[in-house]
């Protein structure tokens, strides 16, 4: 099976050849730096073996019948005595060449053995060439290894283009991969019928967009509606991620993009997609703080986009999801002509993305892919796709041959609150303590009738630090939230605090999140939902990012920022008074389903329901006489 994922236009043969070279580099390297040290070796022992002496002490030797054999190097007498001063070690002795008519009759008359110097004069400047550019090129090769390890390519191609380049299908992801996107598919499936018929828009006038950049929140689907364009485009697509034009050096960003929209010019038509572009696209002010080396390669990124011919079919993709920091002349049409909005999926969104997901995954009978999409309010794609593989997962630890609504459901529970602690043993007052403070709020929420419905209520502690919690169903999606909504949500939330003090006359800090829930809740109606009667249609506090969950930012003065305290203050305690109120007029049924529950240490929402109806409309409760439902 071929690997879809190609990074080379010439076929897979091509794929295998940078981690060769790399080898051969690697080989070359290890081959000169062991000749290095090899020549270096011998050299000290040659060093070590030989001896100056002065020329008269060579004559002194020559007359004392000392020398054997006596060689000219050309500028020097090379002596080799007869006898050696220490074992196994072959001294010899050099001198320098002295203009001395009797040295020649002497060694004669002594026997000694004479070489003359017969000059080598290509072999010489061969060597001397050798050894002055080794070291270079060992430098050289070296330094180039390096220069490709941090990504350039090789000493001369640091400035080379990184991105990958697929062809055709070669992603294996389409537009029927996607889901729970029908708008922002649609916006680009108009770019890839452009891209196919170009003709069809030139004889009315129109030009293909130079951009398109997809905005939204982390896992919401944006590289994969990416891919799916490689898909379905059947032109070359350089993929690459914003990161990787910037490296150490000044202007080596610059240079990337100068390379990344050369090669695209010569295979337009084409489509160039920059993954996370705030990482160089990100706004040219000082209160972000400066970057040479950034605002270099956006001023060259913003160039090279104007630079492109409206005839060249060369279409720029990029991906964020922190457009409010993108610089504005980034944003402008004929650079960016389109925003495409990649959201969070909606109720039928989430779904069809359920539905696509699931599609290899063996479901039962029981699989309510809609009651799932309704349990997940506000998650992403990403999400929803690990939902389905921890079921699937469970499915298989727990034995069965299909995926059921059980396992389903767990899987919410796995991504959301994170696994079972069952090594977490609590003893019986915490276990009665967390009882109570869990009841306590699907109690709440079950005596208000803007409150969403219980589906379960648990006690068992979980991986992300919960002792316990409840989970909340809605009956619909909903994209709005009214005033007694929210008010019912906060009386929720301290629910469980008011449950401890009425009945163990205390509080513990279990209620930590749910007080800074409600808190963030209470802040939200007076500065951002205009709910406060005091501050009235005030606009008192902004979001930083629009989809990053960076918090928000006070626009008003210190005196207003402490009357929004006291208002906050103010709500949460009427909020929490309406909580034990309730509490207090049902201790009944708080003290029965808190009993079943340290019980059964889990109970679905319809056997609460069936406890709370049971309690209330015949005063009394007999949990032998109650038939639960599975």
């Amino acid at each position: 099976m071929s690997n879809n994922n190609t990074p080379d236009r010439n076929g897979d043969n091509r794929r295998k050849e940078p981690k060769n070279r790399q080898n051969i580099i690697v080989f070359l390297v290890f081959m000169l730096v062991s000749f290095l040290v090899l020549s270096f070796i011998q050299n000290m022992v040659k060093d070590a073996s030989t001896k100056e002496i002065s020329y008269d002490a060579f004559i002194e030797m020559l007359e004392e019948d000392k020398v054997e054999k006596v060689e000219d190097t050309g500028l020097t007498w090379k002596i080799t005595p007869k006898t050696q001063p220490l074992e196994n070690v072959e001294m010899t002795y050099y001198t320098g060449k002295m203009d001395d008519e009797a040295l020649l009759p002497m060694l004669k008359e002594k026997g000694v053995e004479i070489t003359p110097y017969i000059q080598d004069t290509i072999s010489t400047l061969v060597w001397q060439v050798v050894w002055s550019l080794l070291p270079l090129l060992l430098i050289w090769v070296a330094f180039g290894y390096l220069m490709r390890r941090m990504g350039g390519g090789c000493m001369m191609g640091v400035g080379k283009s990184k991105a990958k380049v697929y062809i055709e299908k070669e992603t294996g992801v389409t537009f029927k991969d996607v889901a729970g996107q029908e708008e922002a598919k649609e916006s680009l499936v108009e770019v890839v019928d452009f891209l196919h018929n170009p003709e069809r828009y030139a004889q009315i006038g129109a030009k293909l967009p130079k951009g398109a950049l997809l905005v939204g929140p982390p896992g919401t689907g944006k590289t994969l509606l990416a891919k799916a364009v490689a898909g379905e485009a059947h032109v070359p697509f350089f993929s690459l991620s914003g990161s990787d034009f910037v490296e150490m050096f000044v202007g080596v960003g610059a240079s990337r993009v100068r390379d990344l929209f050369d090669e695209a010019k010569k295979n337009a038509p084409c489509i160039i997609f920059i993954d996370e572009i705030d990482a160089i696209g990100k706004s040219r002010d000082s209160k972000l703080g400066g970057n040479d080396e950034r605002e270099q390669t956006l001023n060259q990124l913003l160039a090279e986009m104007d630079g492109f011919e409206s005839n060249k079919a060369c279409l720029v993709l990029a991906a964020t999801n922190r457009p409010e920091i993108l610089d504005q002349a980034l944003l402008r049409p004929g650079r960016f002509d389109r925003r495409i909005v990649v959201e969070r999926p909606d109720l039928k969104g989430r779904v069809d993305v359920l539905k696509v997901h699931a599609k290899n995954v063996r479901l039962d009978e029981t699989v309510d892919l809609e009651g799932i999409a309704l349990a997940t309010s506000g998650a992403v794609g990403s999400d929803l796709a690990n939902m389905i593989n921890e079921a699937a997962i469970l499915a298989v630890k727990n034995g069965r041959q299909a995926v059921s609504q059980k396992d389903l459901f767990e899987a919410v529970e796995v991504v959301l609150m994170g696994k079972e602690k069952k090594d977490r043993i609590l003893s019986a007052e915490e276990r009665k303590i967390v009882s109570y403070h869990e009841v306590g709020h699907a109690l709440v929420s079950a005596l208000q009738k803007d409150s969403e419905p219980v589906q379960k209520i648990t006690i068992v502690p979980r991986t992300m630090g919960a002792l316990g919690y409840v989970m909340h169903v809605p009956e619909e999606e909903k994209y709005l939230n009214t005033k007694k909504e929210i008010e019912a949500m906060l009386v929720g939330y301290l629910g469980g605090r008011a449950a401890e003090e009425l009945v163990f006359e205390t509080v513990t800090t279990g209620a930590a999140n749910d007080i800074q829930q409600a808190t963030k809740l209470a802040r939200a109606m007076v500065t951002q939902y205009g709910m406060s009667d005091k501050f009235g249609l005030m606009g008192l506090e902004s979001k930083e990012s629009m989809y990053l969950n960076n918090g928000t930012v006070l626009n008003c003065s210190d005196e207003t920022a402490a009357d929004v305290d006291s208002e906050v203050m103010r709500i949460l305690k009427e909020s929490y008074a309406e909580a034990k109120k309730l509490l207090s007029e049902n201790r009944e049924c708080l003290d029965k389903i808190a009993e079943f529950l340290i019980e059964k240490e889990t109970i679905t929402g319809k056997e609460f329901m069936e406890i709370f109806r049971k309690v209330k409309n015949e005063g009394e409760y007999q949990q032998e006489e109650l038939i639960f439902a599975e």
